[in-house]
């Protein structure tokens, strides 16, 4: 059997986009000879659509495009596997159609809905209750999609053990987080071996809102070594030949196919239904896979760059912004975001914005001058001098002549943001804010200042994580893109003279452990101070932290990359009483 998985990366809501991109992935596999082709969890409508589903017009323009898609099909002898949401009886599923010669013959629904971190599916869907195994050119598949294949004695086992299943397909919206690829492989690499069975995972690939997939779709023999796998962070198409007459001679050797007592009861009953009889035609030879080096150890700062270059594309390019705005303070977290925009978008569509003050250094102007010159794009510089002038004359009247010195530096960053969003206005675009993780945990930002804008890039990236990001990128750029006095000088947010952030904050390489337990792995202050933190850091961060979620409720989205980010996955109540002793 030839099998074919069509990693894609469609657009919420874009019916027609997604029916395109789909159409002519399952073209490519006719033409590569496939057997069958499956694409992702919900390709038809994108992932995760949220409140769209409550819309009976989206739900029925889902139903068309999945109905245009299967006539189609009419003269391939190819099988497809696409997921869509599926609308029964006033319940609504999230399905798995599977498609042959222009007609649906059978739908999967998803038995297991996760309802954790950044997902909400029993908001929306009802479980299924039955399996699927469907012969594709002789060839019995089991259909799973997403969670079902995490839980080991679930779906996938029920398919296989008591319906036969050879192939287990899964059809995947699996959200990034750094680390997770490895993960999910190891585990996919079980779930093939346990089963005795191929399994071939697809994944959705591409970026929605603060959410990024990275593909790595992958094809396990029933040994669980890896025979495929898909591009990162990139469209792709896997095919592979599939010699499932093994699958048999070591299911007869496994002492636990005859031991069904010790098989889990299963959760419903398998449909099965027949598609197709082998061809018994030749098939077209495949190109050799690329082979890959041996022993490549994991590089997190790649990893997670490549995330946030997908994450910046997507959320400007399905949004429909013609360009972004980045501002350039000459420090580390504006050069690392204004070389992502440039990855993702090319340096024509990068504008920085310098926006010196009477307290900005000449270091600052020079190395913000460099850095867009390293870059290539376009450097505006707007003096905010008389702009202050004119709120402090404002102000004075009102504030008995003595403006607090808080109040003098936020007024700094709230013109900057003002400008930034004027330029948007006038051009046309996004402004790409520059604001880190350790800043936006501890409320070291400025709401309607540093803060404003349509895309945090660096939102869920500590600060140690961004000087990683920063020196990865020289060296992928084999020379100092970002200039060595941005990597090197102490973080500086210049609103008043010889201002330091570690003034007013814990050092970053602290506070971003602290950050990681309390807020990613919910410790205590007293398991953190257990762990040999000091406690006047500990104290005083979380402090911060607990204190600044009206700020981060306002913070606009940024991509997710830790397992757990500030938004979806992390939902505190602003107005709570509660305070770690």
């Amino acid at each position: 059997m030839r099998i074919a998985l069509a990693q894609i990366n469609p657009t919420v809501g874009d019916f027609q986009g997604n029916l395109s991109k789909i159409s002519g992935y399952i073209r490519r596999a006719a033409e590569l000879g496939a057997d069958l082709v499956c694409f992702p969890e919900l390709a038809i409508a994108g992932y995760p659509p949220e409140d769209l589903l409550l819309k009976t017009s989206f739900l029925e323009a889902n139903r068309r495009c999945l109905e245009k898609l299967a006539a189609g099909t009419q003269d391939l002898e190819l099988t497809v596997v696409v997921g869509f949401v599926d609308l029964q009886e006033g319940e609504i599923y999230n399905a798995a159609a599977i498609i042959h010669r222009g007609s649906v013959l059978a739908v999967y629904h998803k038995i297991y809905l996760p309802n954790y971190g950044v997902f909400d599916e029993k908001r929306y869907f009802r479980s299924g209750t039955n399996g699927l195994v469907f012969t594709c050119a002789g060839v019995n598949v089991g259909v799973t999609i997403c969670e079902d294949i995490w839980h080991p004695a679930g779906p996938a086992v029920l398919e296989t053990r008591q319906a036969g299943a050879q192939v287990i397909l899964n059809l995947s919206a699996s959200p990034y987080h750094k680390g997770k690829q490895q993960m999910r492989e190891k585990m996919l690499a079980v779930r093939a071996a346990d089963n005795i069975s191929y399994l071939a995972y697809v994944n959705l690939v591409g970026a929605q809102d603060e959410l990024v997939f990275d593909g790595n779709s992958l094809i396990s023999d029933e040994q669980g070594n890896l025979l495929r796998k898909g591009l990162a962070f990139e469209e792709d198409l896997i095919v592979a030949d599939l010699q499932t007459e093994r699958i048999l001679r070591t299911r007869i050797h496994d002492i636990r196919n005859r031991e069904s007592r010790m098989l889990p009861e299963a959760p419903g009953q398998v449909q099965k239904v027949f598609v197709s009889e082998p061809s018994g035609r030749v098939y077209p030879p495949l190109a050799a896979p690329e082979a890959k080096p041996e022993n490549k150890e994991y590089d997190e700062a790649a990893e997670v760059y490549a995330a946030l270059v997908l994450g910046v594309r997507d959320y400007v390019k399905k949004n429909g912004f013609p360009r972004a705005f980045v501002g350039l303070s000459g420090g580390i977290d504006s050069a690392l975001t204004a070389a992502i925009a440039v990855d993702a978008l090319g340096q024509e569509r990068v504008t920085g914005v310098f926006m010196p003050s009477p307290i900005t250094s000449i270091e600052s102007r020079e190395d913000s001058e460099k850095l867009a010159a390293n870059l290539g794009i376009e450097l505006l510089t707007i003096p905010i001098k008389d702009i202050y002038d004119a709120y402090m004359t404002a102000l004075h009247p009102v504030c008995n002549g003595r403006v607090a010195d808080i109040t003098m530096q936020n007024i700094q960053a709230r013109i900057r943001g003002n400008l930034l969003m004027a330029l948007t206005n006038q051009f046309g675009g996004i402004v790409l804010t520059t604001g880190n993780k350790s800043e936006l945990s501890a409320g070291y930002a400025t709401l309607y200042g540093d803060m404003a804008g349509g895309f945090a890039v660096l939102k869920d990236i500590p600060k140690t994580l961004v000087y990683k990001l920063a020196h990865y990128r020289n060296r992928k750029a084999g020379t100092l893109l970002i200039p060595q006095r941005i990597l090197e000088k102490a973080p500086t947010a210049e609103l008043r003279p010889d201002q330091k952030d570690e003034d007013e904050l814990p050092p970053y390489a602290v506070l971003d452990q602290i950050i990681e337990k309390y807020v990613e792995q919910d410790y205590s202050a007293g398991e953190i101070i257990q762990q040999g933190i000091a406690p006047e850091h500990v104290h005083r961060a979380i402090s911060m932290i607990d204190r600044s979620e009206y700020k981060r409720r306002q913070a606009p989205p940024g991509v997710k990359i830790t397992p757990r980010a500030f938004g979806k996955d992390r939902r505190m109540p602003i107005t709570n009483k509660f305070r770690e002793n």
